[in-house]
């Protein structure tokens, strides 16, 4: 499949009070990126996530496929009306210390990293959930997926988009019906759902100093294409790769 370029900069998010949640309203390449439906991690759910996957460590979970699965941005500006006008930031998403927003790599769709990320983990649930559980026939890839797309296609006769908050707990919580996975934490710990989440962005970026950082470092998706007029004509390395999954299901 040949290689698509991608110039994914900026993005204007909102938040959705009634879900908790926030969600992409304009982008720099909507080609890529189409904002309907389109959700992303706030700075509490990204590393909730991370803590939640902690015990499928042992069992192969690769920060190569959860880095590329994830573009990652800082917020700039915060408008009259609460829409966040975020940047992208140069910087790995699992080294930085700052607050920052994790947006799903779904440039190349179901054949795309965070595609990848998704089929990853849940391999992963079904070999933990395979070690711990005692059950009469071995659970697959196959069963979990069945019954995961039970729950998109739910959503989809609702009319409501899946966000990737939901759709990755759905798979880090999944259990099969009438067991438990001994250790696995309640869900009392999610973040919590903000009133005035706008409110909670803090310590927003110097608008020129991000405009610099991303001049300099940032490195385009691919190398081996033409620089288009007025892009960076630095190389970099690719958000995506890896096998195509087909599990995607951002929104169903």
């Amino acid at each position: 499949m040949a290689s698509t370029t991608s110039k994914l900069l900026w993005c204007t998010i909102r938040f959705k009070e009634k879900e908790g949640n926030w969600w992409v309203k304009e982008n720099s390449d909507p080609k890529h990126y189409e904002p309907d439906g389109l959700g992303i991690l706030d700075p509490f759910q990204f590393p909730w996530i991370l803590d939640m996957m902690d015990p499928l460590r042992e069992y192969g979970l690769s920060n190569e496929v959860l880095e590329a699965a994830f573009v990652p941005f800082q917020a700039q500006d915060i408008e009259k009306d609460n829409t966040v006008r975020l940047v992208r930031v140069a910087e790995h998403i699992l080294d930085s210390e700052e607050q920052l927003f994790a947006l799903p790599n779904i440039k190349d769709g179901d054949k795309g990293a965070y595609a990848d990320f998704l089929e990853h983990i849940m391999r992963l649930r079904v070999k933990l959930i395979n070690d711990t559980i005692k059950l009469e026939q071995k659970l697959t890839v196959e069963d979990v997926d069945e019954q995961l797309s039970e729950l998109r296609n739910q959503a989809m006769i609702e009319g409501r988009d899946i966000h990737p908050f939901e759709e990755i707990t759905d798979i880090l919580e999944f259990v099969p019906l009438g067991h438990e996975v001994p250790g696995d934490d309640d869900d009392d710990d999610k973040p919590a759902r903000s009133t005035g989440a706008a409110e909670d962005i803090a310590d927003l970026p110097d608008v020129d100093e991000v405009d610099k950082d991303m001049e300099k470092n940032l490195r385009w998706d691919d190398e081996d294409e033409p620089a288009e007029e007025g892009a960076s004509e630095e190389g970099g390395e690719s958000e995506g790769g890896g096998k195509a999954s087909g599990k995607s299901g951002r929104r169903r």
